[in-house]
């Protein structure tokens, strides 16, 4: 179940590095590049749900080892895309096969281990092999680049799929709804284009400004999601039971697991962006700079059961949201600093933060859901975390834009096409710079230096406030040391 997550996880970044190979190779469109990058998570966000209820139906194991092959033949054909339209279709279906694999593994967390502790420690497991993978992206893609070619960022999924299916087969227990209903095909649709259109819309605003087809397909999203919901209510085999996010411990569970990873998703990277653009680092020396917050993350999750246990799910959870605010309120106060262990310590928060809200955020989840719905409720969990993703990187995204444009003083020679690309960001004004006289390029990237750390200074500042505010809430909404969550659920 691990190795699966972590691979999930790594294919969710491990593009980053491989862009510019694919550009020079396949030729794409500048609009081919951002769908090669975006489709993947868009596809796995829009399908949890749907994946999350054929599991419960079908049998989780099923479907994990199904999806899983899957993943691996894609990963083949993904590789060996002779066109950039062939890759684009390679990365949607991994995106089907991805979507399989998520609430598949957390599900059978609930059956396979059915003592608390137990299954507590074996989600802060699961959730320190995620961060991990996350982290290995682009790590494990900076070290293949160096040695093969683009192609191998997929095939690396292969072993570690076969791995899956190898150790799977014969551990995993089977487990599924014994009484599912009709799979509603309008909840279905429902609930696929509703995401899809409100992740969509988030992710393109945030880059390109408020235009119409963006607006109009959140919308549509929004739209789509209240029908979604109401039509939820009034079914008998409900495609997600609604009624559960009026249990406290479990709306407050999603609301944990959404913000930790806006936090980290937000702060780590736009915070990237700085240390390439801003500092000189390559994109592989920038994921070395952050390795306090992936170790921190790995550590605190395998530490969270036990603090739970010892100081409620709240509380600690609050602590959590808190250190990750904390921690981007202290990049904030930091970023001129020349000194790498400055940086530490509020990565560590970060991480740390992080490693503990996601873990008893899943567990929460869990406990509070049926047995029998827990690939449903598991689907929701993950579908939080990858709209969390979504909205830490579009709204925060939105304020680094805006204060970096309002902040960015350009100097008067700059040449008209080079001033434009300045103002869009600073990885499309170094690329336009190139050629120009020192003069012109000195002055410039002054300029550019002082705009982006301004806004990455306010907009840690924002991140900071919606991580505190969400701590309150969540300790608010998750019991305490004294309340077990059945009985908080039961009443």
């Amino acid at each position: 179940m691990c190795l699966a997550v972590f691979l999930v996880a790594v294919d969710g970044t491990v593009l980053s590095l491989a862009t510019p190979s694919i550009v020079e190779d396949l030729k794409p469109t500048a609009s081919q590049v951002l769908w090669i990058g975006d489709i993947y998570s868009f596809v796995l966000a829009g399908l949890l749900i749907t994946m999350g209820n054929l599991g419960d139906r079908f049998g989780r194991k099923f479907l994990l080892l199904v999806g899983g092959s899957l993943f691996a033949v894609i990963s083949i054909f993904a590789a060996y895309s002779a066109t950039a339209e062939m890759l684009i279709v390679a990365r949607a279906l991994l995106g089907v096969a991805g979507a399989t694999l998520m609430p598949s593994t957390l599900a059978l967390m609930r059956s396979t281990f059915t003592d608390d502790t137990e299954r507590s420690f074996a989600i802060g497991v699961w959730s320190a092999m995620g961060a991990a993978g996350a982290a290995a992206g682009p790590l494990f893609g900076g070290a293949l680049l160096q040695h093969f070619w683009w192609g191998a960022v997929f095939l690396v999924n292969v072993p570690i799929m076969a791995l899956v299916l190898i150790i799977g087969l014969p551990t995993l227990r089977e487990s599924r709804d014994p009484n599912p209903g009709p799979l509603d095909g309008l909840s279905v649709a429902l609930s696929m284009v509703g995401i899809l259109g409100g992740v969509y819309a988030i992710k393109e605003m945030a880059i390109r400004g408020f235009e119409i087809q963006y607006l109009l397909a959140g919308v549509i999203g929004v739209i789509t999601l209240t029908w979604f919901v109401v039509r939820q209510i009034h079914l008998e085999h409900p495609l997600v039971d609604v009624r559960l996010f009026s249990s406290g411990p479990f709306t407050g569970a999603v609301l944990g697991m959404l913000l930790s990873v806006f936090g980290l998703a937000g702060a780590l990277f736009f915070f990237s962006q700085y240390l390439q653009f801003i500092k000189g680092l390559s994109p592989l020396q920038a994921g070395l700079f952050e390795l306090p917050a992936t170790l921190s993350a790995l550590i605190a999750a395998l530490l969270a059961g036990n603090a739970m246990r010892r100081f409620g799910r709240g509380p600690v959870t609050s602590m959590g949201l808190a250190a990750i605010g904390i921690g981007m309120a202290a990049i904030a106060f930091i970023l001129d600093s020349q000194q790498y262990l400055v940086f530490a310590v509020p990565l560590i928060l970060i991480g740390a933060g992080d490693g503990v809200a996601l873990t008893i955020a899943s567990d929460t989840v869990l406990a509070v859901a049926p047995k029998d719905r827990a690939g449903a409720a598991s689907a929701v969990s993950e579908t939080g975390y990858e709209l969390g993703t979504a909205l830490g990187i579009a709204l925060l995204g939105s304020v680094l834009t805006a204060v970096y444009q309002g902040a960015l003083k350009l100097p008067g020679v700059v040449p008209p096409e080079v001033a434009a690309a300045a103002t869009e960001s600073p990885g499309e004004s170094f690329e336009a710079m190139k050629g120009l006289a020192a003069d012109v390029t000195g002055p410039l990237t002054e300029a550019i230096h002082v705009a982006f750390t301004q806004a990455l200074q306010v907009t840690t500042w924002v991140g900071a406030v919606v991580l505190i505010f969400g701590a309150f809430v969540t300790w608010r909404l998750l019991p305490g040391r004294t309340e077990a969550v059945n009985e908080v659920v039961a009443h």
